[in-house]
């Protein structure tokens, strides 16, 4: 038996952190699958596992605990599993990094794909995103990290905050050449620590899985994955 069950769609999007994550502590789990996760979604609230609007969600098999939304899952697993930080502090800074790579993602795809990319709008928001990138690499430096060594809360190894930080980066930075351009010019101690990072085994085979799943390009799907990919994954511009 799995030692959890994921609803998520058919593509690397932000199920991927929990799948990261997952992968990180060693754990298996199993991918409902897309027609599972629409077909619950269509359910009474009543009868849901946990009331949820949209995956992820994810069920702990051993005691049959539900939860959804992204940061909290990350969060559940990270105090279950072991882990978070020590501290107060560096489990708070954790879990601000969770929620400002969730809203990234919104950033990046319109809030869902509520309007779509357009070059102009894109140019409009380049300074917005590096900006966010450069919320990581401040928050590196200020704890000892390098290009070449180093986490970004610190420490000796890498922790959740390192695993998300990787799986947000290099997914966008592997199908988006614009925006693996802009990254590594803002944020150089974060490129590096995502690589290094990424080609550590779980998450290197977890990214091959990926490719193999769902396709060398395929990102967040639909008309905003389309729209995302002729703005920021052809040609490099700025």
């Amino acid at each position: 038996m799995q030692d959890y069950t994921l609803y998520y769609w058919s593509v690397p999007f932000r199920g991927q952190f929990v799948r990261a994550v997952l992968a990180w502590a060693g754990k298996t789990w199993r991918e409902a699958g897309d027609g599972e996760i629409a077909r619950l979604m269509d359910e009474p609230v009543e009868q849901m596992p946990v009331p949820f609007m949209g995956p992820p969600l994810l069920i702990d098999t051993a005691n049959g605990f539900a939860l959804a939304q992204m940061p909290a899952i990350i969060l559940y697993l990270g105090e279950t599993l072991g882990l978070m930080p020590d501290t107060p502090s560096l489990r708070a800074l954790t879990l601000k990094i969770v929620n400002d790579a969730n809203d990234v993602i919104d950033e990046i795809t319109l809030q869902g794909g509520q309007s779509m990319w357009t070059q102009e709008r894109w140019r409009e928001f380049v300074p917005r995103l590096e900006k966010w990138m450069s919320f990581w690499e401040e928050t590196g430096r200020r704890h000892g990290l390098t290009a070449e060594a180093g986490f970004l809360l610190g420490g000796k190894a890498p922790g959740i905050a390192d695993v998300v930080t990787a799986t947000l980066w290099t997914t966008l930075a592997d199908r988006f050449p614009v925006i693996a351009s802009i990254f590594e010019e803002t944020a150089p101690l974060t490129s590096g620590l995502a690589r290094r990072v990424s080609a550590l085994p779980p998450l290197a085979a977890l990214a091959e899985k990926a490719r193999r799943d769902y396709g060398d390009e395929t990102y967040c799907g639909g008309q905003i994955g389309a729209a995302l990919r002729k703005v920021a994954g052809e040609t490099v511009h700025r």
